[in-house]
């Protein structure tokens, strides 16, 4: 059946006969119609009705490259007329799941010389959770067990990611979370904080890690899992004491520390990690979305030697893998946009160049009736609208200002996400000082015709 020259309604219709949609309320969309994203060129994507739009989301937090880069299509062309796949089981590798491994190596912190791959974040953290277990069980301690996250933490939506993940409306469906995984408060001081400075607050918000080791017995708790910064929670920017804190608990309490960088990783903090940005030491770190630029599905934990050396002289079989771990046109394209971060100096711009410069144009916003907060690093913002500035009280419906103000972004060319009442900017990490500018521009024009839906102002 020939669908090329069908038109958007008719897209629609098979969409909505057809398509479940994640994190989506099929009935609303089918009504509504889904858009149609068609190409994308840079940082700008468009739709089948000829609209453009300024991504000022990267896809989902992972073009980072930008669009259209034909080194990459050319990458995937070669490996897949050379050999389109074969596994990673049976004592076998290829070529570039290898080279990928050894180039990951090479790029994250000291220490990490050993990388698992899988498909996706939340593969990734469901690999976390089963190779945390053995290292302790191989280490002779089988109750060690239980792991701690944060509440609105997001590790990803299968059974143990989603469990991992602090966020209650994904728990209340499926019985969640597993057994094993517990949370404490996440460091989000522009609602959390109170009278406390951030500072103050920070060290308060990881303290909670060292009462909850406490109340469950150091016996019993294999590791602490956190993103270096939140992001689909909001972009909760953690305080400066915070991972320092938390550091010191887990090396006190002989806890493992995993950093998720699946947003964080690959430039987006300035640094190639997030790790590296907030002097984290972890023990394990899994990493997906800019390790290919989102334009192949692909994700590794990459594990610390003290963890590694352990898992290879005295575990044997690991009893963990997927058909397309390490799948060789994955890791060819994972390894051509690893080199145009490198080639083109991307990574260092964003840290002393184009990152600086869209903080600094945000705060411009600041003033904003509707603007409570901006907060963020290097390409990953969020600008937090409250009913009331001074007070920081929100809105009476969490999400309603966020909704109208994510759909006036859409009319007005510009992509931005909504959480809550946050609107979060993570743009490819190729956007120019002038494209900066424009989105800036447009995120002020979307503000203001908000605020005059809510009669703010």
């Amino acid at each position: 059946m020939n669908h090329i020259s069908n038109t958007t309604d008719q897209w629609q219709q098979l969409d909505a006969g057809h398509h479940l949609h994640p994190f989506t309320d099929s009935k609303i969309l089918n009504k509504n119609g889904v858009r149609i994203i068609t190409r994308g060129e840079g940082v700008y994507i468009w739709d089948s009705e000829g609209n453009k739009y300024l991504d000022g989301m990267a896809g989902l937090w992972c073009v980072n490259v930008g669009y259209g880069r034909q080194e990459l299509v050319d990458a995937a062309t070669r490996q897949m007329q050379e050999l389109p796949y074969y596994n990673t089981f049976f004592q076998t590798t290829t070529m570039p799941a290898t080279e990928l491994a050894t180039v990951l190596s090479e790029i994250t912190p000291e220490g990490f010389n050993n990388a698992f791959f899988s498909n996706s974040g939340s593969e990734a953290n469901d690999t976390v959770v089963r190779m945390v277990r053995r290292y302790w069980d191989l280490k002779g301690c089988p109750d060690k067990k239980t792991i701690i996250s944060r509440d609105n933490a997001y590790h990803g939506s299968t059974m143990a990611g989603a469990s991992l993940g602090g966020m209650a409306y994904m728990h209340v469906q499926g019985g969640l979370p597993i057994p094993g995984i517990v949370h404490i408060g996440q460091p989000y001081w522009y609602h959390l904080g109170g009278e406390l400075s951030p500072d103050e607050f920070g060290l308060k918000a990881a303290l909670e890690l060292e009462a909850k080791i406490k109340e469950l017995g150091p016996d019993k708790i294999a590791a602490f899992i956190g993103e270096p910064i939140q992001g689909a929670g909001g972009v909760i920017v953690p305080p400066d004491t915070y991972w320092p804190e938390i550091q010191r608990i887990c090396d006190e309490y002989d806890i493992l520390l995993v950093a998720d960088e699946v947003i964080c990783g690959f430039g987006r903090t300035g640094n190639w990690f997030g790790s590296d940005s907030f002097n984290i030491r972890p023990d394990m770190m899994p990493m997906a979305k800019g390790m290919s630029s989102g334009y192949m599905p692909i994700s590794a934990v990459m594990v610390h030697d003290r963890v590694a050396d352990v898992m290879i002289d005295e575990g044997g079989e690991f009893n963990h893998g997927f058909t397309y771990s390490g799948h060789p046109v994955a890791a060819a394209v994972a390894l051509a946009n690893i080199e145009i971060l490198k080639r083109e100096n991307i990574i260092e711009a964003v840290g002393s160049d184009t990152g600086p410069y869209l903080q600094a144009r945000l705060q411009d916003l600041a003033d904003h009736p509707l603007v409570g907060d901006i907060r963020g690093i290097g390409l990953i913002a969020a600008i937090e609208m409250v009913k009331e500035k001074k007070t920081r009280s929100l809105f009476d419906t969490s999400g309603d200002a966020g909704t109208i103000c994510r759909n006036h972004c859409l009319k007005n060319g510009l992509i931005m996400r909504a959480t809550g009442d946050s609107m979060l900017i993570s743009p490819p990490l190729t956007i120019t000082k002038k494209q900066i500018d424009e989105l800036v521009e447009k995120a002020g024009r979307c503000l203001d015709l908000t605020a005059n839906d809510l009669g703010i102002g």
